[in-house]
């Protein structure tokens, strides 16, 4: 088996309403890579939120009463907070520099995914908002993005396509961001191997491998976190078939976690 994946060249700063699919498609052509059958496209979702407006100045924002003491416990404006909490269905853990929840899409993450870095002002912001309040909040449906990059790629290429989409994520058990799947479509979102056979014989019966969260692993690498300016990357190789996968299919019930 051979698993390749390659950074799309000069993909410009995405700006709101900005074509993704024309952007996607120039940058391929560039690349020279035609896509096809089971390819897959996995993109920063930071390039997502940006074309579809998803950019919000602090001083549009006025927190609420109850949101004054999470800020005081966090150390963070609080107008900041009162974004995430609007972003959130529950605040699990609070400390110094960061808010654990579970985000209004249902996975956990700090901050609900708002992020400041790499965010600049669109071209029609005042210009007396300062340029360091601007945040960035996560696509409103990831997994309907990437059904409209799909179903626009997919016009354009004649081939079975898959579209994942990134964001960065820590852990509960480890050191160090990862990337993580938020969003996908026409690909699996797992495998369940429970019934597989291993070398000797045995029966799996636990195993259920997230398929989609190692792809944004792996992605992730390409695109880093910081200047790099690589947030999309062409993946051709994954040695499972295509299909209509689910990203609910990633998020573990609540009554088996076991860190809440």
């Amino acid at each position: 088996m051979k698993l390749t994946l390659t950074t799309l060249p000069d993909i410009p700063l995405v700006q709101p309403g900005d074509d993704l699919v024309e952007i996607l498609w120039r940058a391929l052509e560039k690349a020279r890579i035609r896509l096809r059958h089971g390819d897959i496209l996995a993109l920063a979702s930071k390039i997502v939120s940006k074309a579809e407006g998803r950019l919000v100045h602090l001083s549009q924002v006025i927190p609420s009463e109850p949101t004054q003491e999470l800020a005081r416990k966090s150390e963070k404006d609080p107008r900041l907070v009162e974004l995430i909490l609007r972003e959130s269905r529950e605040v699990l853990r609070v400390r110094p520099g960061a808010i654990i929840v579970e985000h209004r899409l249902g996975f956990v993450c700090a901050n609900a995914g708002i992020d400041h870095s790499n965010v600049a002002p669109p071209p029609d912001a005042p210009a007396h908002l300062s340029s360091e309040e601007w945040v960035l909040l996560l696509p409103e449906n990831p997994s309907a993005s990437a059904a409209r990059l799909r179903k626009g790629l997919e016009q354009r290429s004649g081939a079975q396509l898959g579209v994942l989409i990134v964001d960065s994520h820590g852990r509960a058990w480890r050191i160090g961001t990862v990337g993580n799947c938020i969003g996908l479509s026409g690909l699996p979102a797992i495998v369940d191997e429970r019934g597989w056979k291993d070398l000797f014989g045995y029966e799996l019966r636990v195993t259920v491998v997230g398929v989609a969260d190692e792809l944004a692993a792996a992605a992730s690498l390409l695109m880093g976190q910081a200047a790099e300016a690589t947030p999309a990357v062409h993946i051709r190789g994954f040695p499972y078939p295509l299909c209509e996968g689910n990203f609910s299919d990633l998020l573990r019930p609540k009554e088996q976690d076991l860190f809440r």
